[in-house]
């Protein structure tokens, strides 16, 4: 009886994941990008690259990142909401190219740098829509591990990953 219980217990953690990345993917696009500015804002000190492989990490994904940088604020905005929607265009299927882990490295400094100003960032006064509130609630109830599994499989989704489309 009890291996039955953890078992149950184990598996329900797991089934949080895919429900809150569901949740994400079920808001608009602008949505989808206003909750992921907020997630990395509550997390972003403990989203950081991991320490071992980090450099090489930031490097990978270094030559997109300074292409978006460099991109006009419109552009950069139409990148982004290009990446959640999935069209095909240069850049997407640059970003399509990128692991997990590097996807990760690529939103953590487009939020670094949307806080300093070098990239588009949210409008002073925004507030996320009621949808999205509820779904950030979710996610922040999640376990920490929880959440960057939501984080990594949202960001690992978006872009076109030219090998298989």
């Amino acid at each position: 009886m009890f291996l039955s219980n953890e078992k149950l217990s184990y598996s329900n953690i797991f089934a949080a994941v895919p429900k809150a990345v569901e949740a994400i993917q079920s808001l608009s696009i602008d949505d989808q990008l206003g909750l992921l500015w907020v997630l990395y804002q509550n997390m972003g000190s403990l989203v950081t690259p991991a320490p071992p492989g980090a450099t090489e990490r930031v490097k990978l994904a270094g030559g997109l990142i300074y292409e978006v940088a460099n991109l006009p604020h419109e552009k950069q905005l139409q990148l982004m909401r290009d990446l959640v929607a999935g069209v095909n265009n240069s850049l997407t299927r640059s970003y399509g190219l990128l692991s997990s882990n590097n996807k990760l490295a690529f939103w953590y400094q487009l939020a670094q740098w949307m806080s300093s100003g070098k990239v588009i960032s949210t409008p002073e006064n925004y507030q996320l829509s009621a949808p999205a509130t509820g779904v950030l609630k979710k996610v922040m109830e999640l376990e920490f591990n929880q959440q960057i599994a939501v984080l990594r499989l949202i960001v690992g989704n978006m872009g076109i990953n030219p090998l298989t489309a």
